[in-house]
């Protein structure tokens, strides 16, 4: 499948990034053998959801070279995010003390997954837009200078979104996405580091009140700060995690000689302890710079585009990328409070390697229209 990607790539976007779809197929790769070794009756659905996202690529590949009409759009995309967003809380069922997914018979998708894409389009064309506004200061609230409070709409629609998010589909990870992909976003349009610090403290503050408002926040924050205080049941899976992590020393156990089944939902959520332990150190450093020099390709990409929207169409893709990333490798290790979220192209889950493959074209589709100049 990746030869077919390779050979599409040469032909449809040749100027494109040469290192991001190697990274995908390494990172793509390692987790199908994963899941293989650790739920063999699941490899054969992870390959079949490779396969879609290949023809995904395909699609992007021959649609999209000229995606600068997305931004006519912008709040369809917005409305289609927010609908894609909440969905579960209302139709959707509860996994994990979660409820990101939506059921159709044996299939089930996590529509936050293509909610981020859709947003990263809003906010791109909407910043674009809106970027000098946003960078004018005219009054001065609590030591902080900020624009018209029309102009900090968006920002208070984004806090509460996650919030709200945070209330209804019980996932931290989630309203961390969200919020930390608009603040990253306003920073790169605006260069107002007064956003991120006001972002960051709304975001606390929501956090700090759902806390003493809601037992299940209160559970999994009691759970990162001690898990011992239940190990065999609440804290199950972040004791095992920890346990494996530690098992695996700097080369790991091999192979298939380790005992991560030991943790219940490894394949999904814990799929990088699996790694740490029958790779160890080295391998688990190896997957670490992966994510690290995709994401840094990603923001390369944004860096080198020459109109706005491009430019934070790309950061907004490598954001996503990264936050998650981070959130589920800090999560299992106990960095902070464990997620419901993904591990990018290598946890099991359909709608996470779809739109992670859609990510991976968009991004070569950026690069490429840049690098030969082509408006």
């Amino acid at each position: 499948m990746f030869i077919v990607l390779h050979a599409a790539n040469r032909y449809f976007v040749r100027e494109a990034d040469p290192t991001l779809l190697p990274l995908s197929a390494f990172l793509s790769g390692l987790g199908l053998v994963m899941i293989w070794r650790l739920k063999p009756d699941l490899a054969i659905a992870q390959a079949i959801w490779i396969s879609a996202g290949t023809i995904a690529i395909l699609v992007v590949f021959s649609t999209l070279r000229r995606y600068q009409w997305l931004k006519d759009y912008k709040y369809t995309w917005a409305i289609v995010g927010i609908i894609l967003l909440f969905a579960p809380a209302f139709i959707g069922v509860e996994r994990g003390g979660a409820k990101l997914w939506i059921s159709f018979g044996p299939v089930s998708f996590q529509p936050a997954e293509i909610a981020k894409i859709f947003f990263v389009f809003f906010l791109a064309a909407y910043l674009g837009e809106k970027r000098e506004l946003l960078s004018i200061s005219t009054k001065r609230v609590f030591g902080f200078w900020l624009p018209e409070l029309k102009h900090l709409g968006p920002l208070i629609a984004m806090w509460l979104i996650s919030l709200v998010t945070l209330i209804l589909e019980r996932d931290l990870g989630t309203s961390l996405l969200f919020l930390g992909l608009f603040l990253v976003m306003l920073y790169v349009a605006t260069g107002r580091p007064v956003y991120v610090s006001l972002g960051f403290i709304l975001f606390i503050a929501g956090v700090t009140a759902s806390y003493f408002a809601f037992s299940y926040v209160q559970a999994r924050v009691d759970i990162w700060l001690d898990p011992w205080i239940d190990p065999s049941g609440r804290g199950y899976q972040i004791v095992q995690s920890i346990f494996a992590i530690a098992s695996g020393g700097l080369t790991g156990s091999g192979l298939g000689l380790g005992h991560p089944t030991l943790i219940p939902a490894v394949q999904t959520d814990f799929i990088f302890s699996s790694i740490a332990e029958e790779l160890g150190l080295l391998g688990g450093v190896a997957v670490v710079l992966s994510f690290l020099l995709f994401t840094l390709r990603g923001l390369k990409i944004a860096l080198l585009a020459k109109n706005d929207f491009g430019r934070l169409v790309a950061v907004g893709l490598a954001s996503v990328f990264a936050l998650q990333s981070f959130t589920i490798i800090g999560g299992t290790t106990k960095l902070i409070p464990l997620t419901g979220v993904t591990l990018p192209y290598m946890s099991y889950g359909g709608s996470s390697i779809l739109m992670n493959f859609i990510l991976l074209a968009l991004l070569l589709v950026i690069s490429a229209k840049e690098a030969t100049q082509v408006e």
